[in-house]
C-alpha cells in the first residue's frame, strides 16, 4: 500500500511600491527578523517565510522587492514578474498574490494593483496604513472598494499587527477568483485607463478631505523642505549625527580599547617571553581591539539610518541633496553613505544597502573611501603641524584639516561623475524617482534588530578578516629574526617587512619618502592609524605616558630624521607629500573585503584598490615634483 507525497505548502506573495509597509506586514505573518526601513528601496531581495492560516495549515510566504509596475525596467522588477509567472529559482507560480498599499497613497499605487489583476492572478488587496489615512481626514470604505475591483479589500495597521487575522482568513482554499478587469480592453492607453478607473475607484471609496485641509506631514515639510529653513534643519540634523558618532562613541571606544589592552597585560604576564606570546598579544588580542574599536561607531551609525528611514526623514534628506548629489552623476540616495564614510569607510559602503540602483551603488561604493575617515585623523594631526612653524595659531591647523577634507570631497564628485559616465545608462530608472512617506514614529523594534544585525555582520565577517590581516601582518614585521639585538627598530629593518620596505625605497623616493615611511605606509594596509606607531618603531620614539606625548615625540624624531648625505627628511613639502598620499590612497584592507562583499564582485574591489592606490601615487609623485622644480 503506497501513500501519496504529502500536498506543498500554498504560495503566497507580498507584493507593492517600496514604503508600503510590505516588510513589516512579512515580519507580522512570519515572525522573522527582517529590517524595516521608511525609504524607498530597502527590500532588495526576495525574503521567504512560514506563516499559518486560522486553521493550522502551514503557508509559505515571499516578500518580493518593492516595484512601481511590471516592466521590467529594473532588477527588483524582474524579480517580480519572474515570482509572479512561476520563473523564480526555486519556486512555484503563487496561489494567492496580496498587493499591499498605503491607504493615503491610493491614487499612485491602485494602478499598480490593476497591472497584477490583469496577470490574472487571485488577489487580495491589503490597505496598509489605515491608521494613517484617517488622521488625515481621508473617508475609507474598504466594502465599496472591494465590489470596484472585484478582490477581496483587508483595511489593517501591519507595524501595529492590526488585521493580520483578517488577512489570514483569505489564505483558506479556496483561493479568490482572478477578478474581472474592464478598464482593460487590450487596445488603447492603457496606462490611461488604469488612470480614469483608479479615480473612478477613489471617488467613491476614498474620499479626499478639503484639499485645503493639511496632514501634520504637509505642516512639518513645509519646514524640512523650505529652500532656507530645510537647509538649516538638514545641516544641523546631519552635523548632529556627525558630532554623535565621534563624541558619543569616543567612550565606548576608549573603554573596549582600555579592555583589550588590560586583556593584553594579564595573558602577556601569564605566558613566557616568546613568538607565541608576541602572536596572541600583538597579533590575536591586538587584532581585534583594532576591529571592535569601531563598533560603536557601526552601533551609532546604523541606530541613526534606522531613525531617519523609519520617522521618514531620511526620504526627505535624499530630497534635499538629489540636486548637489546630481554633479556628481549620482542621486539623494547616495548622500548618506558618503557622508557617513567619514566615520568609517566600512559602515559607509554597508549603508549603500539603502541604494536600489545597482550601478549607483557600485559608483557610491567605489568613491566612499575618499571621504577622509577618523582612521586617518592620527596621521593628519602627527603631519599638519610639520607643515607649520611651532607656535602657529590653532586655527591654520584647523583649516588645513578642513582643506584635507574637502580635497577629499571634491575629488570624490570628480571620480563619481567619471566612473558613472563609464558605466553607461542605468537601466533601472532614468530619473530619481523618490516617494515622501508620511512622518512616523520610529519602530523601535525593528531599529534594534536592524542595529544588532549590522553590528554582528561586521564583528563576525569583517572582524575576522581584519584579525587575519593583523597576524598576516605580525609574521611579517615578526620574522625573520636578528640574532643578537633586541632593538625594536633593527628587528623591524630585519623582517620581511623591514626588507620589503628595503625594496619598495627606490619605489618611494619619488614621492620623498625613505624605506622607513614606505614600510610605515604598508603596515597602514591593516588600518590607517597603524602608521604612526610602525614609525614611532622604526625611528626608535619610545611611547610615552599618553597618546599627545607620543606623537609629539613621534614628531620630533621624525622631524629630525635625515637622508644619508645629511639632507633633511621631513620637510614641509614631503609632508605635503605625505598627507595627499592618505587622502586618496584605500590603505585599509579590511575596506577592500568589504567591498568585494557589498559588490558581489572581487574584480570590483580589486580594481578599486589599484585605482585609488595608483591615483594617490600619482597625485603624491606629481606634488613633490613640481613642488621641487619651483623650489620648495
Amino acid at each position: 500500500m503506497s501513500s501519496s507525497a504529502p500536498e506543498s505548502p500554498a504560495l503566497i506573495v507580498l507584493v507593492g511600491n517600496p514604503n508600503v509597509g510590505k516588510t513589516t506586514l512579512f515580519n507580522a505573518l512570519t515572525g522573522a527578523n527582517q529590517h524595516v526601513g521608511n525609504y524607498a528601496g530597502v527590500t532588495v531581495a526576495v525574503k521567504r517565510g512560514e506563516t499559518f492560516t486560522p486553521h493550522g495549515k502551514k503557508i509559505t510566504v515571499l516578500d518580493l522587492p518593492g516595484c512601481y509596475s511590471l516592466r521590467a525596467s529594473s532588477p527588483d522588477e524582474r524579480v517580480a514578474i519572474d515570482a509572479l509567472s512561476g520563473n523564480l529559482p526555486g519556486e512555484k507560480a503563487p496561489d494567492l498574490v496580496v498587493c499591499v498599499v498605503d491607504a493615503s497613497a491610493l491614487e499612485r499605487q491602485l494602478p499598480f494593483v490593476l497591472e497584477i489583476i490583469e496577470q490574472g492572478h487571485p488577489v487580495v488587496l491589503a490597505l496598509n496604513m489605515v491608521d494613517v489615512a484617517e488622521k488625515s481626514g481621508l473617508r475609507l470604505d474598504p466594502v465599496k472598494m472591494s465590489e470596484e475591483l472585484g478582490v477581496p479589500v483587508v483595511p489593517m495597521q501591519a507595524n501595529a499587527k492590526k488585521g493580520i487575522i483578517d488577512l489570514k482568513q483569505t489564505f483558506r482554499a479556496p483561493f479568490p477568483t482572478p477578478a474581472p478587469t474592464p478598464w482593460f480592453h487590450g487596445n488603447g492607453d492603457t496606462d490611461v485607463s488604469r488612470k480614469k478607473f483608479t479615480d473612478r475607484v477613489c471617488e467613491v471609496s476614498a474620499r479626499r478631505p478639503d484639499a485645503h485641509q493639511q496632514t501634520l506631514s504637509d505642516k512639518l515639510d513645509r519646514f524640512f523642505l523650505h529652500p532656507i529653513f530645510g537647509w538649516v534643519a538638514f545641516i544641523a540634523i546631519m552635523f548632529a549625527i556627525f558630532w554623535t558618532i565621534f563624541s558619543w562613541a569616543s567612550v565606548p571606544m576608549d573603554f573596549i580599547e582600555g579592555l583589550f589592552g588590560s586583556l593584553g597585560e594579564w595573558v602577556g604576564g601569564k605566558m613566557p617571553d616568546g613568538d607565541l606570546r608576541s602572536l596572541i598579544v600583538d597579533g590575536v588580542i591586538a587584532g581585534l581591539s583594532g576591529t571592535l574599536v569601531f563598533l560603536p561607531q557601526i552601533v551609532l551609525l546604523f541606530l541613526f539610518i534606522g531613525l531617519l528611514e523609519s520617522s521618514g526623514y531620511m526620504a526627505r534628506a535624499a530630497y534635499m541633496m538629489d540636486g548637489v548629489m546630481a554633479f556628481a552623476g549620482l542621486s539623494g540616495k547616495s548622500f548618506l553613505p558618503m557622508f557617513s564614510s567619514f566615520a568609517c569607510a566600512i559602515p559607509g559602503v554597508m549603508a549603500t544597502r539603502t541604494i536600489d540602483s545597482p550601478k549607483e551603488r557600485l559608483v557610491t561604493i567605489f568613491v566612499a573611501p575618499w571621504m577622509s575617515c577618523s582612521a586617518r585623523l592620527p596621521v593628519y594631526f602627527l603631519l599638519i603641524p610639520l607643515l607649520l612653524s611651532k607656535g602657529s595659531p590653532a586655527w591654520q591647523q584647523a583649516l588645513i584639516l578642513f582643506s584635507i577634507y574637502t580635497v577629499g570631497v571634491i575629488s570624490a564628485f570628480f571620480a563619481a561623475r567619471v566612473v558613472r559616465g563609464r558605466l553607461g545608462p542605468d537601466k533601472t530608472s532614468n530619473h530619481f524617482l523618490l516617494e515622501l512617506p508620511p512622518y512616523r514614529l520610529p519602530q523601535w523594534s525593528y531599529i534594534l534588530r536592524h542595529v544588532i544585525d549590522r553590528g554582528w555582520a561586521f564583528v563576525a565577517r569583517a572582524g575576522t578578516i581584519i584579525l587575519g590581516l593583523c597576524i598576516l601582518l605580525w609574521a611579517l614585521q615578526t620574522y625573520p629574526k636578528k640574532e643578537g639585538t633586541e632593538d625594536a627598530g633593527e628587528l623591524m629593518e630585519y623582517s620581511a617587512m623591514g626588507r620589503i620596505g628595503n625594496v619598495i625605497e627606490p619605489v618611494v623616493k619619488p614621492l620623498g619618502f625613505d624605506g622607513r615611511v614606505g614600510t610605515a605606509i604598508l603596515t597602514s594596509f591593516a588600518a590607517r592609524e597603524v602608521f604612526n606607531s610602525t614609525l614611532g618603531i622604526l625611528f626608535h620614539a619610545e611611547e610615552a605616558e599618553d597618546d599627545d606625548a607620543t606623537t609629539n615625540l613621534i614628531r620630533d624624531k621624525v622631524s629630525a630624521a635625515t637622508w644619508p648625505d645629511g639632507r633633511p627628511l621631513f620637510t614641509p613639502l614631503t609632508a605635503v607629500s605625505l598627507l595627499v598620499f592618505f587622502i586618496y590612497a584605500l590603505q585599509c584592507l579590511p575596506t577592500s573585503a568589504v567591498v568585494a562583499r557589498e559588490s558581489g564582485s572581487l574584480k570590483w574591489a580589486v580594481g578599486q584598490f589599484f585605482f585609488m592606490s595608483g591615483f594617490a601615487y600619482v597625485a603624491s609623485l606629481l606634488v613633490f615634483q613640481a613642488g621641487r622644480l619651483m623650489g620648495f
